[in-house]
């Protein structure tokens, strides 16, 4: 798939935010929310990360405050980060009425109306589920799920729909057809260059648009009809997301629960005016290409208004550190013409010294004098008296 500079600037952007979030949380979670910059150092790995740990927070001054203690050094959030903590919390409050339909939808698309929970929770980020969204929405709603364990096995709890909402049974393409009173179809954000693109999607649009919602039991396999479906599902499991996008190899954990196909990257290829694939960070990443004007997300969530505050915040101590270091750099070359001209100094000093030693010698005799030189040798070697 050709690059598109915008949306790979948008990953990169988001990259640097989902580390930072990420050591937000470790810090949060640990005694007295503060994390030794050791510990941290150790969870680097796992954030995909290289270098040193300290490095890395130092960039971010707004972000994190680094002390040293007893010779370690320790990491905490500065007044600001706890600030947008407070406000992100205050949100996901707020957000919980939203959280229940988005976790109903998905349940609605999936083929038993159940998702295990271990599979759930490596994308509850993506849908903006809060840590505990588990036992902070479902014990409030027991008359829509349930926690279920068929096998008995503690990584096969599932989270299972009990009642069935037709209100909600309507995807992201048909919501906005109802808006401009026209039949739904895929939209397409290409550049109308892209002459052979445009075709494909206008023929893929010609057959009648299957919502993900509908059961796929009666759908022929290899069929347009169920290809159809399968693009819907994914478009309507992108649009429930924060950022529009998903990771491939997550997304494909749940092949069997949303009925995917095998091939999951082949699908998507195929169809480059719905979905944009990017390979940055060495991560397939699937996004929504009408989600985005350029680089920016079109319409966003509350949480998402809250998240980007955070990257304002990021970029300003970034800032920061840059202009402290070109300061510093700017001090050193300063030091280093000073400290050049001296040793230039002393050098054409010993140069005029050794200038007068010859000389010296020249006057002096000595070893300086060939003739008392041959002399000497003569002395040395010979046997008989000079």
């Amino acid at each position: 798939m050709k690059k598109d500079v915008d949306l790979e600037s948008a990953l990169s952007r988001n990259r640097r935010w989902i580390v930072n979030n990420q050591l937000k949380n470790i810090i949060l979670r640990c005694p007295n929310q503060m994390a030794s910059v050791k510990y941290i150092q150790k969870k680097f790995k796992s954030l995909d990360l290289q270098g040193k740990a300290l490095n890395w927070l130092k960039k971010y001054p707004c972000c994190f405050e680094v002390h040293l203690e007893n010779d370690e050094y320790y990491c905490g959030l500065t007044k600001q980060m706890m600030n947008l903590v407070e406000e992100e919390e205050s949100v996901k409050d707020m957000q919980e009425p939203i959280y229940v339909q988005r976790l109903t939808k998905l349940l609605m698309m999936s083929v038993n109306q159940r998702l295990n929970i271990v599979k759930l929770n490596e994308l509850k980020r993506s849908f903006g589920f809060p840590d505990d969204y588990v036992i902070r929405i479902a014990p409030k709603h027991p008359d829509m799920f349930r926690l279920v364990n068929y096998s008995g096995r503690k990584s096969s709890m599932e989270i299972e729909l009990l009642s069935w909402n037709p209100d909600l049974a309507v995807s992201a393409v048909e919501a906005s057809a109802q808006k401009q009173g026209s039949a739904p179809c895929f939209s397409c954000s290409l550049p109308s260059t892209w002459v052979k693109s445009w075709e494909r999607l206008n023929e893929f649009n010609a057959t009648p648009y299957i919502s993900p919602y509908l059961n796929s039991t009666g759908l022929e396999k290899g069929s347009k009809e169920l290809e159809k479906r399968t693009v819907g599902i994914v478009h309507e499991l992108l649009s429930l997301t924060l950022w529009k996008k998903l990771s491939i190899e997550k997304l494909g954990h749940f092949k069997r629960e949303f009925a995917l196909p095998e091939k999951l990257n082949v699908l998507l290829l195929k169809h480059p005016g719905i979905f944009y694939v990017s390979n940055k960070y060495q991560i397939y990443t699937v996004l929504l290409r009408e989600s985005y004007d350029g680089s920016e997300l079109i319409d966003k969530d509350p949480l998402v208004v809250v998240k980007d505050k955070f990257g304002v915040l990021m970029e300003k101590g970034l800032h920061e550190y840059n202009r402290r270091r070109h300061l510093m750099n700017l001090e050193k070359k300063k030091k280093g013409m000073l400290s050049t001209k001296p040793q230039r100094r002393k050098k054409e000093a010993n140069a005029e010294t050794s200038d007068q030693e010859d000389n010296n010698g020249d006057k002096l005799g000595g070893l300086f004098n060939p003739e008392e030189r041959k002399r000497f040798y003569k002395a040395l070697f010979d046997d008989g008296p000079t």
